[in-house]
C-alpha cells in the first residue's frame, strides 16, 4: 500500500480537530449547546408511559444520543489536554468544569434511563425490537434494574463522585506524573520521568536495572501512606455506593456487570490462570540460565536475553507496525495510517505528560487519539501496534451508534493484541540474527507474563485489598498482602526484594478503573485462541475475526464470540491459551 506520509516522526498531538483551544468560542458554544439539547430534552418526560410508540421513543433515543455526542468531544478535549500536561492548569480546571457540568447535565436526563427500567418487560422488549442498533445499548441499561436507586438518590451520587471518587482520581494522576526519578548513568545523575526511567528497568545492565527499580519504588514508597490512603478512601467510597446501597454481591461484581461478563466467566479465567502460575515459574527459572544467574530477582524479570538492545528509529517502527497491518488486511493498514496522517499521535516524552499509552475513542465519526512515550525500544514498537490496534477496533465499528460502536472492555484487547502478534511475526520473520530472534521469543513470553498472570494477580489482590479495607487495614498490612501475592506468584523462581511492597500503589488502573485489569488477561488468552484459528485456517479466518471487531459493542460479548465458536465460560478454551505459552516454553528451552 501507498504511505501518505514520507516521514513519521515523534511529536504531539494535534486536538484541534475537537476545539481550537480553551478559550475558542466552539469551546463555549459546544457547552451552550448541550444546556439547550438537554432543556429540550427535559420536555419529553410527560411523554414517556407504557404504551409510548416506536418512533416517539426512538426520537427520544436520538435526542440523547446528539448531546452524548458532543459530551464525548467536550470531555475528550478537556482529558486529552490533561493528559498531554497533567501540570497545565487550564487543562485542570476545564477539566474539573467538564466533570461538574456533565454531572448536572447526566442529573436532568437522569429520569429516562430511570423510566426504561421500570417499564415492563413486554413493553421494553417491543420497543427493543424495534430499536435497531440501539438494542443492546437499551437492554444493557436494563441489567442495571436490580441495582438502581431512586432518582433523588442518583442526583446525589453523581454530583458527590465529582468532589469524590474523580476528583481523588485526577488528584492521584496529578501527584504522581509530577514525580522525578533520580538514577546515576555513566557517573552522571539523571533526572527521569516514569516514562524516562522504563528502559533502565527493562535493559541490559543488571546494576542499573536494580537501582532503577530501588529508585521507582523509593519515590512511591516515600508518599506510600498518602497513596495508600487515597486507595483505601476510592475502595470505601466504590464499597458504599455498590455494595450498600447498590446491593452488588461483590465489588468484582460491579465490574464483571459493566463489561456483561458472567461471574462464572471471570471466576474460571482467574482459577485457570493461577493454577498456570507454574508455567510462568518454569519459564523464569529458564529464563535466569540465559541472563547467567543463578536465580532471577524481581528487577531482572523483563532482562533482555541478548545484550545488544536494539534501538527503532520512529519512523521504521511506524512503516514496521503499518506494513504488518496491512499485509494482513490493506483496509487495517489504511484505518492504522488515518491516525498519522491527521495529527492524532502524541509519541513525545515530555515532563508533566501522563505516563504509559491509551488510545481514546471518542465517537464514531472521530479518528481515535493515541498517547505513548516513544523511546525507540522493541517494547515502544509493540506498545505502537498495541494502541493503534485499539483504534482499528474502534474504527472498523464506526457504523454503529455513539452507545454501541465502543466495545465492551473485555473485548477491548482483541484488536490491540492481535496486532502486537502481527507486528512480532513480521519482527522474526526478517531478523537473521539469531541473538535477536531469541530476544523477541523472550519478551513475547514476557509480555504474556505481563499482560496475563500479572493482571490476574492484580485482580486478585484488589479483590482482597477491597476485603480489607472494610476490616480498616491499614496501609502497611496492603503493603504486606501484596507482598504475599508476589510470593505466591513467583514461587521459588523469583527473589523478590522489600521495596516492591510499594508496587500496588504505583498501578494507576487499580485507582481510576476497579478490577479493569482482568480485561488485559481476557483479550491476551482469546487473542491466542484466535490466533491459533488464524495459523490454522489462513485467509478464511479474517471475516470472522473483522466480523468480531466490527461488532463493536453492539452485542453482549458472550454472544459476539459464541458465533466465532468460542465458550468463555468452559476451562478448557482458557487453558487452550495456556497451551500455546507451553509451546513457546517448550521452543526456547530447545533454542
Amino acid at each position: 500500500m501507498a504511505y501518505s506520509i514520507s516521514t513519521y516522526t515523534v511529536k504531539k498531538w494535534n486536538l484541534g480537530d475537537l476545539f481550537p483551544g480553551f478559550d475558542s468560542p466552539e469551546l463555549e458554544s459546544a457547552f451552550d449547546n448541550v444546556e439547550e439539547q438537554v432543556a429540550s430534552f427535559e420536555g419529553v418526560r410527560n411523554k414517556l408511559n407504557q404504551d409510548i410508540d416506536a418512533d416517539t421513543f426512538l426520537d427520544v433515543v436520538r435526542a440523547s444520543e446528539e448531546s452524548t455526542r458532543i459530551v464525548n468531544r467536550i470531555y475528550a478535549f478537556a482529558g486529552l489536554s490533561f493528559a498531554e500536561d497533567t501540570q497545565n492548569q487550564n487543562a485542570q480546571s476545564l477539566l474539573g468544569r467538564v466533570q461538574q457540568f456533565v454531572a448536572e447535565m447526566q442529573n436532568r436526563t437522569l429520569f429516562f434511563n430511570l423510566w426504561w427500567k421500570d417499564l415492563d418487560d413486554s413493553n421494553a422488549q417491543r420497543l427493543m425490537d424495534a430499536s435497531g442498533d440501539y438494542r443492546y445499548y437499551l437492554e444493557e441499561i436494563r441489567h442495571f434494574k436490580p441495582h438502581t436507586l431512586s432518582e433523588a438518590e442518583e442526583k446525589v451520587i453523581n454530583l458527590k463522585d465529582v468532589t469524590g471518587s474523580s476528583a481523588l482520581v485526577n488528584l492521584y494522576d496529578a501527584v504522581t506524573n509530577r514525580y522525578v526519578f533520580k538514577l546515576e548513568v555513566d557517573g552522571e545523575v539523571k533526572e527521569l520521568t516514569r516514562a524516562q526511567l522504563q528502559p533502565y528497568i527493562q535493559g541490559p545492565d543488571a546494576d542499573l536495572r536494580a537501582r532503577a527499580y530501588q529508585e521507582l519504588y523509593h519515590v512511591f514508597g516515600e508518599d506510600g501512606p498518602v497513596l495508600g490512603q487515597m486507595y483505601q478512601t476510592r475502595a470505601r467510597d466504590w464499597h458504599n455506593e455498590n455494595i450498600t446501597m447498590r446491593k452488588f454481591s461483590s465489588p468484582i461484581a460491579v465490574r464483571n456487570l459493566a463489561n456483561d461478563i458472567p461471574d462464572e466467566a471471570v471466576d474460571v479465567l482467574m482459577d485457570v490462570t493461577k493454577k498456570n502460575a507454574k508455567l510462568f515459574q518454569r519459564y523464569f527459572k529458564m529464563k535466569a540460565k540465559y541472563v547467567g544467574m543463578d536465580k532471577l530477582r524481581r528487577y531482572d524479570i523483563y532482562a533482555p536475553v541478548v545484550k545488544s538492545d536494539k534501538a527503532f528509529e520512529f519512523n521504521d517502527a511506524a512503516r514496521m507496525v503499518l506494513e504488518s497491518f496491512s499485509a494482513f488486511e490493506p483496509t487495517v493498514g489504511e484505518l492504522a495510517q488515518r491516525v498519522f496522517d491527521q495529527d492524532h499521535l502524541d509519541s513525545e516524552v515530555r515532563k508533566g505528560k501522563q505516563g504509559g499509552a491509551f488510545c481514546a475513542s471518542i465517537n464514531p465519526e472521530n479518528t481515535p487519539y493515541v498517547l505513548m512515550n516513544y523511546t525507540g525500544r522493541a517494547r515502544d514498537v509493540a506498545t505502537l501496534a498495541h494502541e493503534l490496534g485499539h483504534g482499528i477496533h474502534a474504527m472498523l465499528a464506526s457504523h454503529h451508534s455513539t452507545f454501541t460502536f465502543h466495545s465492551s472492555l473485555p473485548l477491548a484487547e482483541t484488536a490491540s493484541t492481535f496486532g502486537e502478534m502481527m507486528l512480532t511475526e513480521k519482527l522474526l520473520s526478517e531478523e537473521t540474527d539469531e541473538a535477536v530472534r531469541r530476544d523477541i521469543l523472550f519478551k513475547q513470553m514476557d509480555d504474556a507474563f505481563a499482560t496475563i498472570l500479572r493482571q490476574i494477580y492484580f485482580a486478585m489482590f484488589e479483590r482482597e485489598a477491597h476485603e480489607m479495607i472494610q476490616k480498616n487495614a491499614s496501609t502497611d498490612e496492603l503493603s504486606a498482602a501484596y507482598m504475599k501475592n508476589l510470593e505466591e506468584q513467583f514461587g521459588d523462581s523469583v527473589e523478590l526484594s522489600e521495596e516492591f511492597k510499594w508496587e500496588w500503589v504505583s498501578i494507576p488502573h487499580i485507582y481510576h478503573t476497579p478490577f479493569y485489569v482482568y480485561a488485559y488477561a481476557f483479550g491476551q488468552l482469546l487473542v491466542f485462541s484466535l490466533y491459533q484459528q488464524y495459523k490454522a485456517e489462513g485467509e478464511s479466518f479474517k471475516p470472522k475475526y473483522l466480523k468480531i471487531l466490527s461488532a463493536g459493542g453492539s452485542e453482549a460479548p458472550e454472544k459476539i464470540l459464541s458465533e466465532a465458536g468460542i465458550d468463555i465460560r468452559s476451562a478448557k478454551f482458557w487453558q487452550g491459551g495456556f497451551d500455546v505459552l507451553s509451546t513457546m516454553v517448550d521452543e526456547l528451552e530447545k533454542l
